[in-house]
């Protein structure tokens, strides 16, 4: 078997899962960094993303480009606002307490799951690839839309970055991080930051699930998997580390893109369990992660 171009299609598959990966995992990274919950339903947004994105595309389904810009960035001011009424309504009302917060999260996923199955039904489906054009590779065709996706995702990463180190607003949030009493105290609006928070960690995993439904089909059940590799990826990384949460992705995305090529899928979310486990062993702070305060 000649490994060459079974492994420079592993690393383009890895290179699109880590991208993507990392844009997912950001989002539940900023939200247990600043606010200290773990989201459950994070998965979810992810999965609404997608939905709501086939849902716009249907609407022009003549302009495929249009469709899926809008889609674009109609879906995540979507789910941003339906983070913020679950903030208000949900996780303000129960104080952010940690506990009770996964309980409420669980609750928060079977509900958008179950709306999801109830409005838009059980069967999966397309959206077009707002781009359509193939990278003649000496031994295969590849997809450009999976390029442009990678594009998409590691500006939308650089944007972040930026965001949250060069801006107030990223000033304001790593203050109410480290001390959320002494920011308060010095009038921070903390409850106004814990929503806008929230908010903006389901629209980066809005946005994911917008770049990747052109290669999967929208299902109310997609969001299983990104929450799983999410929450592996920030437990390797560093549960309040933003580096560590970016360098992980990259990591599992593209070992999981090459072991999934060369053995199966199913063994790739084995090692990546397995590298769980054994950080938690023998580093329970991840990689990068810091001492708790």
């Amino acid at each position: 078997m000649d490994l060459g171009p079974h492994l420079l299609l592993a690393l383009l598959e890895g290179c699109v899962a880590a991208f993507v990966l990392a844009v997912t995992a950001l989002g539940l990274s900023l939200v247990f960094g600043v606010m200290r919950i773990v989201n459950v339903a994070h998965g979810e947004f992810f999965m609404l993303g997608a939905v709501i994105a086939w849902w716009i595309t249907s609407l022009v389904p003549d302009a495929p480009f249009w469709g899926f810009m809008l889609a674009l960035v109609g879906a995540p001011l979507a789910v941003g606002a339906i983070a913020v009424a679950a903030d208000a309504l949900v996780l303000r009302r129960i104080n952010y307490q940690p506990e009770a917060t996964i309980v409420a999260t669980i609750g928060l996923l079977y509900i958008l799951q179950q709306l999801v199955l109830s409005i838009y039904g059980p069967d999966a489906r397309p959206v077009v690839a707002p781009i359509q054009f193939r990278i003649v590779f000496p031994w295969f065709g590849y997809s450009g839309y999976k390029l442009v996706a990678v594009g998409a995702a590691s500006l939308l990463l650089l944007a972040a970055w930026y965001g949250v180190t060069r801006t107030k607003f990223g000033l304001i949030m790593r203050a109410t991080q480290f001390d959320r009493e002494t920011a308060q105290a010095f009038g921070v609006p903390v409850k106004r930051v814990y929503a806008a928070v929230f908010a903006l960690g389901a629209m980066l995993a809005a946005v994911a699930g917008v770049l990747v439904v052109p290669l999967q089909q929208a299902h109310y059940l997609m969001g299983l998997d990104p929450l799983l590799l999410s929450f592996i990826v920030v437990i390797i990384g560093g549960l309040d580390s933003l580096k560590g949460t970016l360098i992980a992705a990259f990591v599992i995305g593209i070992s999981d893109g090459i072991i999934s090529v060369f053995f199966s899928p199913t063994l790739a979310k084995i090692i990546a369990t397995l590298a769980v486990a054994l950080v938690l062993v023998f580093m329970p702070n991840g990689l990068f992660g810091g001492k708790a305060r």
